[in-house]
């Protein structure tokens, strides 16, 4: 189960592809902005990624094909999503607890019915995880219900047209697993509170967020009313504002020195006042989207 959420961090519980492929009534038309300098100059683009996907979805459009074809540099948040060991290896270091108690002593009461469930439709033994630290607990649940599958991700079909190109790496494996083990423990049992509480409310109806995603409803993908992980305050500023304020330091100087560059991130990281897209604009860049 380990190896379904690796590489996805953050964005495995903000966004993920669940059930089976979404039936294509419209064509696809995910988000991508033109990043141009205030001279007008075409620096880039900011492509908001979805990092797992049922076997099947269609989302590439011809706006997307001509960014990745005409991009000199690649940036993404993690750059080898194929060394499964390597990151296996990096999860378990950090997430073992021996000392750990009952997964379901960690969740108020109200929530644990709710949370026997979700481990039932993941097929999760909560007895298996007590060893385990909570943010670990809670990324292992969330990846047991969710049916996508990181290897259809638009991160890794992304770096797979980049073999012959520099690509750039905004944090790693070791640095997202660092994020979540770093946590309170009064934050990471929020944590595993969110990922019950959204399979609870949303949990029959899958696929609701890659939709969202496919028709470039960008803003529902970070509406609060859609994830009680992005309504908890703390949670959303150490998992999602925090890394994007990091990131623009790394990126407004990479736009003007690289020839074109072609950032790819979770989808979660682009909307809103503090997403890279505002962030990008207060630095004087032009974002204009491209259907």
């Amino acid at each position: 189960m380990i190896r379904r959420f690796l590489g996805l961090a953050a964005a495995a519980l903000l966004l993920s592809g669940c059930g089976p492929a979404p039936a294509e009534t419209t064509p696809p038309s995910p988000l991508l902005y033109e990043i141009a300098s205030a001279d007008g100059q075409v620096d880039g683009w900011l492509l908001g990624t979805i990092h797992a996907l049922p076997d099947g979805t269609e989302w590439r459009t011809p706006a997307i094909g001509r960014a990745i074809d005409e991009a000199d540099v690649l940036v993404v948040e993690v750059a080898d999503l194929d060394d499964r060991a390597a990151a296996s290896a990096l999860f378990q270091a950090r997430a073992a607890n021996p000392g750990g108690t009952d997964i379901a002593a960690r969740v108020p009461v109200a929530d644990r019915a709710a949370l026997l469930a979700l481990a039932e439709d993941g097929k999760v033994n909560l007895a298996d995880l007590r060893a385990t630290d909570t943010w670990a607990a809670a990324l292992l649940l969330a990846a047991g219900v969710r049916h996508g599958d990181s290897d259809n991700g638009v991160d890794k079909a992304v770096l797979a047209r980049f073999t012959d190109r520099p690509v750039i790496e905004l944090e790693g494996v070791a640095r997202q697993l660092d994020l979540f083990d770093a946590l309170p423990e009064r934050e990471q049992r929020d944590l595993l509170v969110a990922t019950v509480r959204d399979h609870q409310r949303r949990g029959d109806e899958p696929g609701h967020l890659t939709r969202a995603w496919l028709a470039g409803d960008i803003d529902r993908v970070i509406d609060p009313a859609q994830s009680a992980l992005l309504a908890d305050p703390e949670l959303r500023e150490m998992l999602l504002d925090a890394r994007n304020r990091a990131w623009v330091e790394r990126l407004a100087p990479l736009l003007q020195e690289a020839p074109q560059v072609l950032i790819a991130v979770g989808a979660g990281h682009v909307p809103g006042p503090q997403g890279l897209a505002a962030l990008l604009e207060a630095r004087g860049y032009t974002l204009r989207p491209v259907r």
